[in-house]
């Protein structure tokens, strides 16, 4: 864990009210892995603010990208910040994604629950993993994220909306469940890597379950301190209660209490 007092080096708007913030932070950017999250201290809010999750979306050259989107005071506080501007960033932090896979990697993520597939994604494909399919969901095609830099990795995204402007029309599990089942009726294996809420995490790690192949849910909780001291972010699992910035935030689909 490292303590960075990072310079903004880019910061884009994309639509739907979502940006990429791209931050100056050689120590973090050399050591974290695709699940794990930073802390970040908003500038502008007042010193008694708690630090702001995010889940990396990549960390490559001395560069540590997050996206995100603008919901509330902390991230419309955050949308404010410029090139050149300093950013307190703790990190990086929690129990991220493994790197192997056996089979096909199906990717799932809703909204910006893509954020940390993208690393996971370009991470795989340069330890030769080819076989990646990306699922991704939202309610219109504006929350359709990052599509353009999957693909320029060769990650093939099939998508879904609920209002049907792009993709499929309803979940993104009626996409997955087709892929799966190909799959299953080729002999193929596949696991699941999945970020987003609750609902499709759920829906994600039952089909894991009931298929026998592994998943690995990213879960999304409150989180306060980030360290594992105030136990705000608890996750039932059949081990009892667990953090999910510490021994999360990516679980065993088989481990999960719902």
């Amino acid at each position: 864990m490292i303590q960075e007092n990072c310079k903004v080096a880019s910061h884009v708007a994309i639509s739907g009210g979502y940006s990429y913030l791209s931050l100056e932070a050689p120590g973090m950017a050399a050591s974290a892995a695709p699940g794990q999250f930073v802390h970040v201290r908003v500038p502008g809010l007042e010193e008694t603010a708690i630090r702001r999750p995010f889940s990396i979306f990549d960390a490559r050259d001395g560069i540590l990208t997050l996206l995100y989107k603008n919901v509330g005071r902390g991230t419309a506080a955050l949308s404010k910040i410029a090139p050149g501007d300093a950013v307190d960033v703790l990190g990086p932090l929690g129990h991220g994604f493994p790197l192997k896979c056996s089979g096909t990697a199906l990717l799932v993520g809703g909204g910006f629950g893509v954020a940390p597939l993208y690393f996971l994604a370009r991470r795989l494909k340069e330890a030769g993993h080819a076989d990646i399919v990306l699922f991704a969901g939202g309610r219109t095609a504006q929350d359709l994220l990052a599509l353009d830099r999957f693909e320029a990795l060769g990650v093939e995204a099939r998508v879904a909306t609920n209002d049907g402007s792009a993709g499929a029309q309803g979940l993104v599990t009626v996409p997955l469940d087709g892929c799966t089942a190909q799959l299953s009726k080729d002999g193929k294996a596949f696991e699941f890597f999945a970020c987003g809420p609750d609902p499709m995490l759920k829906a994600v790690a039952s089909r894991a379950v009931e298929s026998g192949a592994k998943g690995w849910i990213s879960m999304d909780r409150h989180m306060v301190c980030g360290v594992g001291a105030c136990y705000a972010c608890i996750q039932k699992t059949v081990r009892g209660n667990s953090r999910c910035c510490i021994e999360g935030p990516v679980f065993s689909a088989a481990d999960l209490v719902w």
